[in-house]
């Protein structure tokens, strides 16, 4: 029997909370324009090393925004669709759970429109800026659909706050990672390898793997997620022919390094480097019985092997703490190899070179890796245990998941778009928010331009519209087109 399946793709004019659909005719009669910005207001809730945390948000995501949800969904599940269907299937959804009779007259006048009339100005991708400093703006550039500009608002919310707080986390990690480069004498370039996406898994689905894998990708080379070096070329102007994009290694998992059981563990290690991958780099899971037992004496047993690899062997450690793991845990017995933490056991056993500071450097035949609820305080604190124990910072690779990349919200940088600006029966209107039960959701009022001043991202608002018009607020996306893009390369001149 054939089986069909069922392509579904969100229709993108439903893409709004309830409560967007009925605002249309609760503005003042004879409104013709909303103007509106998404401004990053803070970052109390950002989950940072706030020690060396230099307070700046990075913006990222709105080209990926405009391509796929403003142009490609807008086209394929409305604009594209005959109206009647269109119009039908958005009424149904507004009868069956809106419980009102709503007015279809505008959704049926965008359809024959054909596209959207929206205007939007935007900082630079890539570009760090302080917490009140709006990276984009939304208007309306036709009158009778001012009410599209906030009917795109949970869509447009949901589609970058994510993105940038990654973005942001992923420089900080970048940040922390230099820093020790710099003061161990450690190479900077491998900063771009130091830090290595494994958060696919722990995300929400697999557009939140690569739109969010992406965010990692401005700052990093290192990607276990495939669709996000996809979504780079596709949505950034990315060519893996021609530069670095993203990359990784072979590696095991615990599926196949249990398979042979506790007695078959070292010989299948002997294997793994010297016939499946007799060159370059290879890493190899070493928690699944023994760790210790798996980083000295099978190490020792498999020294010749890897001395006599075309490459490196990194030993990964996949569970327990990994400050204690990699750097040593100063509680237990003295002498053992628990105390003396993985760096050092290596060391032992391999031996190690001296850079022109004076720290030590693993031989280059092996290393380490630590994936397992990596965060930057725990980042900052294995390299700061290693410096203070002689060892440079490129001794370790850092997996940064889930537990780094998931654990947000919108409230880690207060991302919110909120209308400032309006015109009501020809007269433009400043308007704002100021709610005493909260200062920090007060907004911006009037019309909004940001410029640079010392080589910061200043906000002016209540701007004329002559004013508007100048700043660092760029025209990028007008009436269904996108006029201005920008390539993962610039932004990475930006942040790298």
């Amino acid at each position: 029997m054939e089986q069909t399946c069922l392509k579904y793709v969100p229709s993108a004019i439903n893409a709004i909370d309830f409560y967007k659909s009925s605002h249309a005719s609760q503005y003042p009669v004879g409104t013709t324009e909303v103007y509106s910005n998404f401004t990053p207001r803070n970052t109390k809730h950002l989950n940072v090393e706030k020690e060396l945390y230099d307070g700046k948000i990075v913006f990222f995501g709105l080209q990926a925004l405009i391509k796929t949800f403003l142009i490609d969904n807008f086209s394929s599940t409305f604009f594209n669709v005959p109206k009647d269907i269109a119009i039908k299937r958005l009424k149904r959804r507004f009868d069956t759970s809106l419980f009102t009779d709503y007015d279809m007259s505008r959704i049926e006048s965008l359809h024959d429109l054909g596209y959207l009339p929206i205007r939007i100005k935007a900082l630079p991708e890539g570009v760090k800026v302080n917490p009140g400093i709006p990276v984009f703006t939304v208007v309306n550039t036709l009158p009778q659909f001012f009410w599209l500009t906030n009917y795109l608002e949970t869509a447009l919310s949901a589609e970058i706050w994510k993105k940038m707080v990654n973005a942001t986390i992923a420089s900080h990690y970048r940040g922390i990672l230099v820093k020790f480069a710099e003061e161990t004498g450690a190479p900077k370039e491998f900063c771009a390898w130091q830090g290595h996406d494994f958060s696919a898994r722990g995300l929400t689905g697999i557009a939140d793997q690569y739109l969010n894998g992406m965010a990692h990708l401005t700052s990093f080379y290192g990607t276990d997620t495939v669709l996000a070096i996809d979504a780079m070329e596709d949505l950034y102007n990315a060519d893996a022919d021609k530069e670095i994009i993203g990359g990784s290694v072979p590696a095991t998992e615990h599926s196949v390094m249990t398979m042979d059981g506790v007695q078959g563990e070292k010989e299948l290690i002997r294997r793994i480097i010297q016939d499946v991958h007799p060159a370059g780099i290879v890493s190899v899971v070493s928690d699944s019985f023994d760790f210790w037992k798996t980083i000295t004496v099978y190490a020792s047993e498999l020294k010749d092997v890897i001395l006599a690899r075309e490459g490196k062997v990194v030993f990964r450690p996949d569970s327990g703490d990994p400050v204690k793991i990699i750097c040593g845990d100063r509680d237990a017995e003295v002498g053992s190899n628990e105390w003396k933490g993985a760096v050092v056991c290596l060391a032992e056993i391999f031996g190690t070179t001296t850079n022109d500071k004076g720290y030590e450097t693993l031989n280059g035949k092996v290393g380490l890796i630590y994936g397992d609820s990596i965060t930057p305080r725990r980042a900052n604190q294995i390299l700061q245990n290693l410096k203070e124990m002689g060892y440079a910072s490129d001794n370790i690779v850092f997996g940064i998941g889930s537990y780094t990349y998931a654990y947000s919200t919108r409230d880690s940088i207060g991302g919110a778009m909120k209308a400032t600006s309006g015109v009501v029966n020809g007269e433009r209107r400043a308007i704002f928010k100021a709610p005493k039960t909260d200062s920090a959701k007060k907004s911006a009022r009037g019309l909004l331009r940001v410029e640079i001043q010392n080589g910061e991202y200043i906000l002016l608002d209540d701007q004329t519209e002559e004013q508007e018009a100048q700043g660092e607020l760029k025209v990028v996306f007008e009436n269904g087109v996108l006029l201005k893009e920008t390539s993962l390369a610039e932004i990475r001149a930006r942040l790298m």
